[in-house]
C-alpha cells in the first residue's frame, strides 16, 4: 500500500511539472510580467499607453508645428520622420486603437523613406534589424524571437502590461504594435 501511495506522489509531480512546461516561453513571459504588477505605459515621442484622445492629438499637433510630422498613409495615420538610429532615412506611421476613449494599442509601421523594390539594402530585412536596435535602445534588452512559419516570425518584449510584437510586412515594411495587456482593445465585432 505504501508503494502505491508514492507511485500516485511521484505521478502528481510529474504530471504537474509537465503540465508547467507545456506552457511556451511567450506564454511563461506573459503570465511572469502580469503577475508583477509592473505598468509600463511609455511609447514614443511623449505618447503613453492609457492617455486620452484630446492628450494624443495635443502631442501630435505639437510634433508637426516642430516639423517632425505630418500625416500618414491616406491620411489615416501620423507620420514621424525618422533620420537618427537608422541606416537610411525612414518614416513611422501610427494611429492608436482608442478603449473607453485611452489609448489600449499603437500600431506602427516602419518604411525606409527611399525603398524601392530594385534596392535590396533597404529591404525589410535590413529595416528589421535597424528597427530591432532603435527599439532596444527606446525599450530595453529583452526581445526575444517566436518562430511561425505560417504567420512569419515575430519579435516579442514584454515589460509588466506592456507587449511589443514586431514582424515583417511586405518587401519594404516592419509592423510593431504595442498593446496593454491590462486593458487591450476590445474586439470589432
Amino acid at each position: 500500500m505504501k508503494f502505491f501511495y508514492c507511485f500516485f506522489a511521484a505521478g502528481i509531480i510529474v504530471v504537474s511539472i509537465l503540465s508547467g512546461s507545456c506552457k511556451s516561453k511567450y506564454e511563461r513571459v506573459v503570465a511572469k510580467e502580469l503577475a508583477s504588477g509592473e505598468r509600463h505605459d511609455s511609447l514614443f515621442f511623449g505618447l503613453s499607453l492609457g492617455m486620452d484622445r484630446k492628450a494624443f492629438y495635443s502631442v501630435c499637433w505639437e510634433l508637426n508645428k516642430a516639423g517632425k510630422m505630418s500625416q500618414g498613409s491616406n491620411n489615416l495615420s501620423a507620420r514621424y520622420f525618422l533620420f537618427d538610429g537608422l541606416k537610411a532615412p525612414a518614416y513611422l506611421d501610427f494611429y492608436p486603437t482608442f478603449n473607453s476613449d485611452t489609448i489600449s494599442e499603437m500600431p506602427c509601421i516602419f518604411v525606409y523613406k527611399d525603398w524601392a523594390p530594385w534596392n535590396n539594402a533597404l529591404s525589410n530585412d535590413s529595416l528589421l534589424v535597424d528597427v530591432l536596435q532603435l527599439t532596444t535602445k527606446w525599450y530595453g534588452e529583452g526581445f526575444f524571437e517566436i518562430k511561425n512559419k505560417d504567420k512569419g516570425d515575430i519579435w516579442v518584449k514584454v515589460d509588466g502590461n506592456r507587449r511589443i510584437k514586431i514582424s515583417k510586412q511586405v518587401p519594404n515594411k516592419i509592423q510593431m504594435i504595442i498593446t496593454d495587456l491590462k486593458n487591450p482593445p476590445k474586439p470589432v465585432n
